[in-house]
């Protein structure tokens, strides 16, 4: 149990620190960039992280759902298991929809239409770092609130 909890941590850590940094640190620091190479950054950037988001998500679903089986449960993880759904869900909105998006119109060097998509990403970024420092809150404090 210990490790399968670590691992959850440590998933949830990748995903969501991720998240924060590309929002918080590397949007702004880039910003500065003319689009005809901040772009390019951001999908090289993108294209490494995702696939520690898809394995994180994974990683997510395996522990999560493993340890509800072995009796970790309570409202807290009810509602973590709710709003990871949601993110997961947003996620794949994300990958499939404005990203290809995004990597097609960058391919097509049309950097207008590119960075509408990036603003897509961006703002899809924005609500699932905020959700995912809810899940965070409630997962390292839920056990110790009175839910009534």
């Amino acid at each position: 149990m210990i490790l399968g909890l670590l691992l959850h941590i440590f998933a949830a850590t990748v995903w969501v620190g991720g998240m924060f940094f590309a929002h918080v640190v590397l949007r702004p620091a880039s910003a500065a960039l003319e689009p005809a190479l901040r772009l390019p950054l951001m999908r090289r950037v993108l294209a490494r992280y995702f696939p520690w988001v898809w394995g994180s998500i994974a990683m997510l679903l395996l522990t999560g759902y493993g340890m509800i089986s072995l009796g970790v449960n309570g409202l807290h993880v009810q509602l973590m298991q709710l709003i990871g759904i949601i993110m997961m869900l947003t996620f794949a909105h994300l990958y499939f929809v404005p990203w290809r998006r995004f990597q097609r119109t960058l391919d097509a060097g049309d950097l207008p239409a590119a960075a509408k998509h990036m603003a897509q990403i961006r703002a899809i970024v924005t609500m699932n770092l905020a959700l995912g420092l809810v899940v965070i809150a409630l997962g390292a404090t839920g056990r110790y609130w009175h839910w009534g």
